[in-house]
């Protein structure tokens, strides 16, 4: 048995000098935390922590032609912006304002904790396009909020930056290269078209310029590997989606089969989506698109998951500058890019007005100013969204010459 060389006395002496020694540090953080709170931009009334009684008040959806904008509102005067596209907008805008009632009254800056709630709220839909697309919307939102909040851009909360400038494509020295259905397997004719357009753009931009061959799910298995042979490893700088998702077995085979590095990851939704992908070596580059994949909270764990089998990101973005800004800040806060998807939109571009700037080089600057760093004129979306002659039309389906529905 061991003896304490303290008695009974002596120990009870030290819990009150302890007691009172932490009370005084507590009332001293006290004091200093209120004489950090009490500055006259407080958007809130909390003396302590001056962000804790802020509380998310509306969520308003915004139809424009083939997407929604959503604005998110907080009892703070707060608002943020997210864009929700590559789903039918008139239910994407229903669902997204059920998921408000998930949402409403709670602190916007549990990023987190919010996301975790929408996507764990309806086990029938969970994983689903509709369903994440909207929490992509909604968590740019967010994440924005946060940053005007903090009076930070938002790729700072993420880490801070990584790199001063972006790599973007298309730009006048990298161009990508698109197909469309091509048959199951090809004959002289079809693989030759294919070659020459790619061959065609290596030729016209040299060797120091960037080529990008999308099959965009289009060419089957059989053909694309017809097509890998007949052009050199450097003639591409990826090979895009070479397969319809779903089955790991098919992108096994053709990483064994192909050497020119492969690239996919735009319809694969959410860290569990893409994690097959890496455990099973079948890729090289991943391409998740912030307004897909779940927005920015899922697509900084997918480039960490990537970091982790050193596989870079180059990420797909086919969205407007909302959500083109919103992927740029999770890309300005990542270790492991190769080039950005990045594309001028005038039409949509009369109401957002993002703060990077574009060079001739093919970079993008760093967002500047709080939160995305975009401004939305309401005026002028609400003007270009009552355009009466717009109406939303389906992409697909396509089909081959027989008749038969292509994947595309």
């Amino acid at each position: 048995m061991r003896c304490s060389p303290y008695s009974d006395a002596d120990a009870t002496r030290f819990d009150r000098r302890h007691l009172m020694g932490s009370l005084g540090l507590a009332t001293a953080g006290v004091g200093l935390l209120r004489g950090f709170a009490s500055g006259e931009d407080d958007p809130v009334e909390a003396p302590i922590d001056r962000h804790s009684t802020i509380r998310i008040r509306s969520l308003q959806p915004h139809i424009c032609r083939d997407r929604v904008y959503v604005k998110v509102e907080t009892n703070a005067g707060i608002f943020g912006w997210g864009e929700i596209k590559g789903v039918v907008p008139s239910v994407a805008a229903t669902l997204a304002t059920e998921m408000f009632s998930l949402i409403d009254n709670q602190n916007p800056t549990r990023i987190e904790h919010l996301w975790q709630t929408l996507y764990r709220a309806e086990r029938n839909q969970r994983g689903g396009a509709f369903m994440v697309h909207c929490i992509a919307g909604i968590d740019m939102a967010l994440w924005d909020i946060a940053g005007k909040l903090w009076k930070t851009p938002v790729y700072r909360l993420l880490g801070g930056p990584t790199r001063e400038r972006i790599r973007v494509y298309p730009s006048a020295k990298a161009v990508k290269i698109g197909s469309g259905p091509r048959p199951q397997s090809g004959d002289p004719f079809d693989i030759e078209e294919m070659v020459s357009r790619v061959r065609a753009a290596r030729q016209r931009l040299g060797p120091r310029g960037t080529v990008m061959f999308d099959a965009h799910s289009a060419v089957p298995p059989a053909t694309l590997i017809q097509l890998a042979s007949r052009i050199e490893p450097s003639n591409i700088l990826f090979l895009e989606e070479p397969a319809v998702p779903g089955n790991i077995e098919v992108f096994k085979r053709l990483k064994q089969q192909i050497g020119i590095p492969l690239a996919l990851g735009e319809r694969d939704r959410t860290i569990w989506g893409v994690i097959p992908y890496l455990t099973e070596n079948a890729i090289d580059i991943l391409q998740p698109d912030c307004g897909y994949t779940g927005g920015i909270t899922q697509m900084k764990k997918i480039a960490t998951l990537a970091e982790a089998f050193h596989v870079p990101l180059a990420p797909h973005c086919t969205q407007s500058y909302l959500g083109m800004t919103a992927s740029f800040h999770v890309t300005a806060s990542i270790p492991l890019f190769l080039i950005h998807e990045s594309y001028d939109n005038k039409l949509l571009g009369r109401f957002l007005h993002p703060t990077w700037k574009r060079s001739d080089e093919g970079y993008v600057s760093l967002p500047e100013g709080h939160g995305l760093g975009i401004e939305v004129d309401e005026a002028m979306l609400a003007t270009v969204a009552s355009d009466p002659a717009y109406r939303y039309r389906w992409r697909g389906p396509q089909f081959y010459p027989d008749g038969s529905v292509a994947d595309y």
